[in-house]
């Protein structure tokens, strides 16, 4: 078939949501009400480890409104079916409500259902629990590790030895919560045997499956809605306790049920990025050829969950050299399940390795970016696999140019600004972008609109708008008549919305789809005797506007609308599919080069950022509004990472000491600088129909990196823990 022309695509368009959002329209799960919805309200843990020795619920059940208070003593028992495709991680699930057991502080305990939220609120203030508490084990660093998980190349310990540069470095990493705006929040209405569900979620099938599991139900008697998604950053990416305590709720009181977390309760009701213990051992010759490096990885786990995230990848596959040896441990604590965070495991491996290259660079007198190019590797080293494309030294030329990096004095500590430090830094950084099998359906009406639908989200990067773009384009059609719908476990299947995934895996599934109806379409006029276009070769056919005419002859043609009234068809439809990577080959992923220009006061050692640039690597650009929002959004995140995230925890009983915005510190206005995101010009084909790689993680990777590496800069001062703080200057 003849290209169709691109119109949509690559326009720097405003969101197709945003009025909605802006005027309030826009219905997020919390504001789903239902006739005779009521509500609920979780009762916390207070001991960090131990037993439940008895329940007093007298007091709340005697307030008036409640209903219901449900706990381990009188819930019904769930079955919790193996269920091999749901999103939680490998073990054995938190079961609320089936035992007297206390994991870590602030499990759900019971839950208070009232006629309204005060006096369920109330409620939980009255029960009270009394226990039997043992000490948690809640601190990573006098913690056991499990066993690792190992990867080799080489002999790493030979290639140490004969390296004639050698660096040994401890960093330790502090755990982040992702704090997005809207709260999580669970809406439950059982009709018979059949649960439906408004629920925050990043994966709309994998809570469905999940909630299947845990109430033994056939998968058609489960759907899942969530239409508004008011940010995540991978929050969401799996069905938590909360969730399954609304639909028990509502099961046992026969009414619907609404469940908000509160904001403290997000810092164990959802999950986190866990804290790092990482040691790099690092070789290199003298002109800084890296020949050896050694890894040693420890983050914290829950005690009755295993979690993984991608941290081994940036070690093995960034930079050149023969010998690389890693050991990646889990140290289960009682804490409740860490779960992937922007750019997870690339973000926090970037750190490290990002400014150990820094590190080094100093110490041979090198510039940062020329020892990076000095290392740049030819393919995969760890699968020796060919990239599809790596252009991150393309990235470093430009980010360079634009950054004004010869600005930058490599002596540390040379350059003021009045009492005020300044310093430049830079960081690579890489991330594997997801693939995953999804399905889409396309379906063009009489009136010559289109609707498109699958069962992805969107969380804030404009999932809405860029699909709708891409479904434009491929059906030849304006923005304005098409519709993309989403959100709902009854459309389409597709993957989880998070690992830079969606546009790869969703949109290739909406192209597939809609191509499938444009070429019903050219097929039908062809055919048809009355058309203009009957006895034209199809190949030679293209839409715009709604209008199917021959590609070197315009005048020739006529529109959707007239060829299916002529032939009576009320719509056409087809269903769309990707299938994920094919069989061939090839080393996937998008790349970054972050500059950062900070100031730090000489007496009071506080850090601002001045200025950031990054300069992207990731194929095709379906939408550059929503790709500048994206980058922005990554970058403030890296900020935040770099010099405020702390969740601080209270060893004594595992209560986490700062379990709200006006503790837990995260960037605001004041602290975002001029940002700017130039992304190369180019496709990448290898791995999917649109040429993307996907931008929402690669975005935060090396940020943290590229400000530490500026701290040194501007202070002569190497700062081995996240965040960065004045008392770490000083």
């Amino acid at each position: 078939m003849s290209p169709q022309p691109q119109a949509a695509v690559g326009a720097p368009l405003s969101r197709v949501d945003g009025r909605l959002k802006v005027t309030g329209k826009a219905e997020y799960a919390a504001e789903h009400d239902l006739d005779g919805v009521v509500h609920a309200v979780i009762v916390d843990a207070s001991i960090g480890r131990g037993r439940i020795r008895s329940i007093d619920t007298r007091a709340a059940e005697k307030h008036a409104g409640v209903l219901r208070v449900i706990h381990h003593g009188n819930a019904p028992k769930l079955p919790y079916r193996d269920n091999a495709g749901s999103n939680n991680p490998a073990g054995r699930r938190l079961r609320v409500f089936q035992d007297d057991k206390v994991l870590f502080h602030g499990q759900p305990v019971a839950v208070v259902v009232a006629t309204t939220l005060e006096a369920a609120q109330h409620g939980a203030s009255l029960v009270k629990v009394r226990y039997d508490a043992e000490q948690p084990s809640t601190d990573i660093t006098k913690a056991e590790p499990g066993e690792p998980t190992p990867y080799a190349r080489g002999d790493a310990e030979a290639g140490l030895r004969s390296s004639a540069v050698r660096l040994d470095l401890k960093y330790e990493l502090a755990r982040n919560h992702h704090n997005p705006m809207e709260p999580h929040a669970t809406v439950a209405r059982w009709e018979g045997n059949r649960l439906t569900v408004w629920d925050k979620t990043q994966w709309v099938m994998g809570t469905h499956d999940e909630i299947a599991a845990v109430f033994d139900l056939p998968a058609d008697a489960v759907r899942v809605i969530n239409p508004f998604v008011g940010g995540g950053f991978g929050s969401g990416l799996r069905c938590w306790p909360h969730t399954i305590v609304a639909a028990l709720a509502a099961r046992v009181t026969r009414r619907p049920v609404k469940l908000v977390l509160s904001r403290k309760q997000m810092y164990f009701g959802t999950g986190f990025r866990p804290a790092y213990e990482y040691r790099l051992r690092l070789g290199s010759d003298r002109r800084g050829k890296l020949n050896a490096a050694i890894h040693d990885i420890d983050h914290e786990t829950s005690s009755y969950e295993t979690f993984l995230e991608a941290v081994l990848g940036t070690g093995q596959m960034m930079y050149s050299m023969p010998n690389v040896r890693q050991a990646y441990r889990q140290v289960p604590l009682d804490v409740n399940t860490p779960i992937w965070m922007r750019g997870p495991g690339f973000a926090p491996a970037s750190f490290v390795i990002e400014s150990a290259m820094d590190e080094l660079a100093h110490e041979l007198g090198i510039d940062p970016i020329e020892l990076r190019r000095r290392n740049e590797p030819a393919e995969d080293e760890s699968t020796n696999e060919p990239f599809s494309t790596r252009r991150l030294s393309e990235c470093y030329t430009v980010g360079a140019r634009e950054f004004g990096w010869d600005r930058r004095n490599p002596k540390p500590r040379s350059t003021r600004d009045g009492n005020l430090l300044i310093g430049l830094g830079m960081a690579a950084g890489a991330y594997d972008c997801g693939r995953y099998p999804g399905q889409a359906r396309a379906r063009l009406d009489a009136d010559g609109t289109a609707v498109v639908e699958a069962a992805t989200t969107d969380m804030g990067p404009g999932t809405y708008t860029s699909q709708t773009q891409v479904a434009a384009d491929a059906l030849g059609l304006t923005m304005r008549t098409v519709t993309f719908r989403l959100g709902d476990s009854e459309y389409p299947f597709t993957s989880p919305h998070g690992g830079s995934s969606t546009m790869a895996s969703v949109g290739s599934a909406v192209v597939d789809a809609c191509n499938k109806v444009r070429q019903q379409a050219i097929k039908l006029a062809v055919e048809d005797r009355e058309s203009p276009l009957y006895g034209v070769n199809a190949d030679d056919v293209v839409v715009r506007n709604g209008r199917l005419h021959v590609r070197n002859d315009t005048a020739r043609g006529e529109t959707y609308k007239r060829l299916l009234a002529r032939n009576d068809r009320s719509r056409l439809e087809a269903n769309g599919s990707y299938a994920g990577p094919g069989s061939e080959r090839s080393a996937y992923f998008a790349y970054s080069a972050t500059f950062a220009e900070v100031s730090v006061d000489a007496d009071l050692g506080l850090v601002r950022v001045r200025k950031m640039l990054g300069v992207y690597d990731a194929g095709r650009i379906i939408s550059p509004k929503l790709a500048d929002s994206q980058a922005i959004g990554g970058i403030v995140g890296g900020i935040g990472q770099a010099l405020l995230e702390h969740t601080v925890t209270d060893h004594r009983d595992g209560r986490i000491v700062n379990a709200s915005l006006a503790d837990y510190l995260v960037p605001v206005n004041a602290d975002v600088p001029e940002i700017k995101a130039i992304y190369l010009d180019g496709e990448d084909n290898a791995g999917n129909l649109l040429g993307v790689k996907g931008l929402g993680e690669v975005v935060q990777v090396g940020v943290a990196a590229a400000i530490g590496n500026a701290v040194f800069n501007a202070t002569g001062r190497r700062i081995r823990q996240l965040p960065i703080t004045a008392e770490g200057l000083l």
